[in-house]
Parts: structure tokens; C-alpha cells; sequence
């Protein structure tokens, strides 16, 4: 019986320590992450899934369905796309976040080396929608 006392308390114990929970941040940081890889992966669906349904970016220029649009025409356009992240800068206020982050873009044909390419800074605001965040407004400004 007294074995049994510690197998319970050594499971409650597992049971406690496997309810961790990622720190929102981190969870932002692998959502960034994932959307690089879908681009990468020339899946604009994906990306476009942690976009909130009410997204503007650079002003209101884009709404949601604009930025989908323009994916799917750069997937269209390149054979190839490749996506490197500089550092991703989350200042979280509560349910909402910031987000910073660098990024060099580069398309082609698929050949060894890049046709184009292009440095963004990006800052983006996201949201907690149910469990998951999204981003729900952007803005890019080209640096070369």
C-alpha cells in the first residue's frame, strides 16, 4: 500500500509538470516561425491561417484577402522562395502583442542562386483569438 502512495504522488507530480503551458511569447516566436516555413514551402494557405479575419497592414492598403492575393501571386511568380528571419522583438502588453522582426526575402526560378531579392523591416500586431494568437494588423517598408 505504501508503494502505492508514491506511484500516485510520482504520477500527480508528472501529470503537474505536463501541464506547462509555453509562455506566450514563445508561442508568438514559433507562429512566426511557422508562417517563414509555409512561405518557404510556397503554402499561402498556411500562412494566411494565423492572419485574423479582420487584418489591414501598411495602412489599410491590404485587408486579409489583399494579402493572401499577393502570396499566391509571389508563389505564381517564384519557383523558389527563401525566407530569413533577422531577430524576432515581442513586447507583449496582456492579449495583444508586438511584434519586430527583419526579413530577407529571395525568389527565383529555383536555380542555385536567387533572382531576386529584397530586405523588409516588418512590424506587426497580433491578438489572442480563442487559444491561439494571431496577427491582426502589419506594417513593411523595403530597405533594399
Amino acid at each position: 500500500m505504501h508503494g502505492m502512495k508514491w506511484m500516485c504522488l510520482t504520477l500527480a507530480m508528472l501529470a503537474i509538470a505536463g501541464c506547462h503551458r509555453t509562455p506566450d511569447e514563445q508561442r508568438i516566436r514559433d507562429t512566426v516561425v511557422a508562417m517563414q516555413a509555409a512561405l518557404e514551402a510556397r503554402d499561402p494557405r498556411s500562412f494566411i491561417s494565423h492572419v485574423s479575419a479582420d487584418f489591414t497592414g501598411n495602412d489599410g492598403q491590404v485587408d486579409r484577402n489583399g494579402l493572401h492575393n499577393l502570396l499566391r501571386a509571389q508563389v505564381l511568380r517564384n519557383e523558389s522562395i527563401g525566407v530569413t528571419l533577422g531577430p524576432i522583438d515581442v513586447e507583449l502588453q496582456g492579449d495583444r502583442a508586438t511584434v519586430r522582426v527583419s526579413a530577407t526575402f529571395t525568389g527565383g526560378s529555383g536555380g542555385l542562386l536567387p533572382e531576386r531579392g529584397s530586405i523588409y523591416s516588418i512590424s506587426s500586431g497580433w491578438k489572442r483569438e480563442g487559444g491561439e494568437w494571431r496577427c491582426y494588423n502589419a506594417a513593411w517598408q523595403q530597405k533594399l
